[in-house]
């Protein structure tokens, strides 16, 4: 396993494993490697000193700050606003197009959903008079 550092478009800096350089650059290749703040596939190697041990009980240092905590206020609002989206609405997955069309034709309770679309789904759902919006957030199988 190799460890990188890596800094997307945006200018967000976040590390992932990867099985070799090889698999990095294979999923890289494939827009498998999605930045963990704005989602962003346009992902680069950045620079980052080799992570060595001086003894055997010397512990690794600890980060700066850690990938779990927001960097700043965006940071901050845009994991606020996904919390109370989670907390507000029901992850459908996938099957998001299927559900809200169901909804709107009244073949399912209207609830608050949240799921996954491709661009061109997203764009037949509101040519339909079904309101929809892209949420600035990951879903969570998607995240490194």
């Amino acid at each position: 396993m190799i460890r990188y550092t890596l800094k997307c478009d945006q200018d967000h800096s976040f590390d992932s494993w990867f099985a070799s350089a090889e698999a990095f650059e294979k999923l890289r290749a494939t827009g498998m490697v999605a930045c963990t703040v704005c989602g962003s596939t346009t992902v680069e190697k950045a620079l980052m000193t080799p992570a060595l041990r001086p003894g055997r009980d010397a512990a690794p240092e600890t980060a700066e700050h850690p990938l779990s905590t927001p960097q700043g206020e965006v940071e901050a609002a845009l994991a606020a606003m996904r919390r109370v989206i989670e907390e507000n609405s029901d992850y459908v997955g996938r099957d998001f197009v299927d559900e809200a069309r169901a909804m709107h034709a009244g073949e399912k309770p209207e609830r608050a959903i949240h799921g996954e679309a491709r661009p061109d789904e997203a764009r037949a759902l509101l040519e339909e008079g079904i309101a929809v919006t892209p949420l600035p957030f990951l879903p969570p199988r998607k995240t490194n």
